[in-house]
């Protein structure tokens, strides 16, 4: 059953960039964004995570975790963290278990061409687990300023 807005958010299990296991119930009590993304050290993604990890702090200001999911394997996750410097949690879904329940494993077309990847989305999940918006179309660029503005209005 695919994610949808105001249920809670499909279990993720996955280690992060250290090869340390995150669960999303471990940041119950915070908003968390989980943004999933095709593939690390590509121009769009490293557009997306730099853009993050530039007003990362004020994800923290309004008590909310960056959760970045690909299905990168953990060694790529780090050099591309450490490239970025990025200050936030990449996790590895090698397996493509989580991908697939969070419905953003798919068909995709590049320069004519059809397969199967990670589709570019991002769920914004509640203090209580809930899905509280679901980013269908994400522009890399702009993504963190938009979910910013979202925290803000949907915090009060």
């Amino acid at each position: 059953m695919k994610p949808t807005e105001g249920k809670p958010a499909p279990a993720i299990e996955l280690p992060d960039q250290d090869g340390r296991v995150h669960r999303l119930s471990d940041y119950r009590g915070q908003w968390v964004l989980v943004y999933f993304y095709p593939k690390d050290n590509t121009s769009g993604c490293t557009k997306e995570a730099c853009a993050i990890r530039d007003v990362h702090p004020r994800f923290g200001e309004l008590d909310a975790v960056v959760l970045g999911v690909s299905v990168d394997p953990v060694k790529s996750h780090r050099k591309f963290a450490d490239r970025h410097e990025l200050p936030f949690t990449l996790l590895s879904d090698e397996q493509k278990r989580v991908v697939k329940e969070w419905g953003v494993w798919g068909k995709k077309k590049f320069m004519g061409r059809e397969y199967m990847g990670t589709n570019r989305m991002s769920f914004l999940v509640d203090p209580k687990g809930v899905i509280a918006k679901i980013y269908a179309k994400v522009k890399p660029a702009e993504h963190a300023e938009e979910v910013l503005a979202d925290l803000a209005a949907l915090r009060g």
